[in-house]
């Protein structure tokens, strides 16, 4: 087996695939090493045979410049232009329409009052109003936008992800996560199941040692979680601290999604979306019937994917069942059967959702994505300046790697 290459990727997932697309016609010899026994990282269809459930990231976010949708047209997946449901009231549900409203306006307040707050403490939770009726509401979408609560949300970050958001959102019924996995040059080399034990500076290259042996190349790109990169499972050299640090301080999130199977003969409104409760920090939020297939898809960000953590999946089934039971009536949860629920958080491999940078840090991301000695070059979703959290911002993050060691290299960038 060759154990000597031009540069090493190590992690599958969006970022190290999207390296790998950008080096792939530059004649290096690229291997790509995954630590688990598939390819796409936090991006991952599960396939059903009738429909692709998305496990991790699914909506291609900022559709309208995001890179992955013209990979998807190029390879035969088709993308699904319509506007999400999301904020949109479930058909003929009746519901208290002022307190719906007056959730938007405290959470559209507190998004405005970010600003102030990002010139000063940075403590997204300080935007909060005092004993504000709405406060729990403001924490479950924090929870699912970033993963977090607001006293863990840099103001700064989460308001450049929000500027940089061009607000299309499209789907693939095909997949993400499929098309994530399926996007990798057949030129590249790959070696599935392969986790990297340690990596040091050797020479004028690096040395990337795993369970199956050391590997030699002029440069590798480190693509990793931030969880990954601030732990102990990979030995890295101390001059490799700085880069630690930052990711200490850009933790992966906490989103988790479930789905749950409509039985046959029950009638829910095909694409529609309901949020279980208002008031409770841990409620759902339920796309119901994707592309009219019989299903819920329910995510939970922060506190609710916490509890899901924290208690398994059963306890997010019942939660998310009783939730739909509260909004819908009793019948529903005769309808609903789970089906399968995702983990992120323990995940070993991964560690979370994505990173959102704690208050006062967001300026860690761009230290995090600076290369170390013109041999180690990083990459991964919490690089990017702007489009963090998103399979998009890896991606580009990954280009944006394999340019740097295109230079490195003395090959240029074309």
């Amino acid at each position: 087996m060759n154990n000597e290459f031009d540069i090493v990727i190590v992690g599958g997932g969006a970022a190290g695939i999207g390296a790998a697309r950008r080096l792939a016609a530059h004649g290096l010899t690229t291997l790509l090493l995954e630590a688990t026994a598939r390819l796409g990282g936090r991006a991952w269809t599960q396939d059903l045979g009738e429909y692709k459930l998305d496990l991790g990231c699914e909506w291609l976010h900022s559709g309208d410049r995001n890179a992955w949708v013209g990979i998807a047209e190029a390879s035969g997946f088709a993308v699904d232009r319509r506007e999400p449901a999301w904020g949109k009231p479930y058909p003929g549900l009746v519901s208290p329409e002022n307190d719906q409203s007056a959730a938007w306006a405290a959470y559209d307040a507190w998004s405005e009052r970010l600003a102030q707050i990002a010139e000063g403490s940075d403590r997204a939770n300080e935007a909060l109003e005092a004993g504000g009726a709405w406060n729990a509401y403001v924490r479950a979408m924090t929870g699912y936008i970033s993963g977090a609560v607001p006293d863990r949300i840099s103001a700064a970050d989460y308001l450049a992800y929000d500027a940089a958001s061009t607000r299309h959102n499209w789907r693939t019924p095909m997949g993400y996560g499929a098309l994530v996995a399926g996007s990798l040059p057949a030129s590249v080399q790959l070696r599935m199941a392969t986790p990297v034990e340690r990596i040091d500076f050797a020479g004028h290259g690096v040395t990337v040692t795993t369970r199956s042996g050391a590997i030699r190349a002029r440069a590798a790109i480190l693509t990793v979680s931030t969880s990954v990169l601030a732990g102990d499972g990979i030995r890295l050299p101390a001059a490799l601290d700085p880069w630690r640090e930052a990711a200490a301080v850009l933790p992966l999130g906490r989103n988790e999604k479930l789905f749950l199977e409509i039985k046959p003969g029950v009638a829910f409104e095909a694409e529609s979306h309901v949020l279980g409760s208002l008031r409770d920090a841990k409620t759902g939020s339920y796309y119901v019937r994707p592309f009219g297939w019989p299903l819920i898809e329910v995510f939970l960000g922060g506190d609710g994917a916490r509890m899901l953590e924290e208690e398994g999946p059963v306890a997010g089934f019942s939660h998310a069942l009783g939730e739909l039971g509260a909004v819908f009536g009793s019948h529903a949860r005769l309808a609903l059967q789970p089906l399968v629920a995702s983990s992120w958080s323990r995940m070993a491999s991964i560690g979370g959702a994505y990173s959102c940078a704690l208050p006062g840090y967001a300026k860690a991301r761009s230290r995090l994505a600076q290369p170390c000695d013109d041999r180690l070059f990083f990459a991964g979703e919490a690089t990017h300046p702007n489009d963090f959290s998103t399979a998009h911002g890896a991606h580009d993050s990954g280009r944006r790697a394999a340019e740097e060691v295109l230079v490195a290299l003395g090959m240029g960038v074309c």
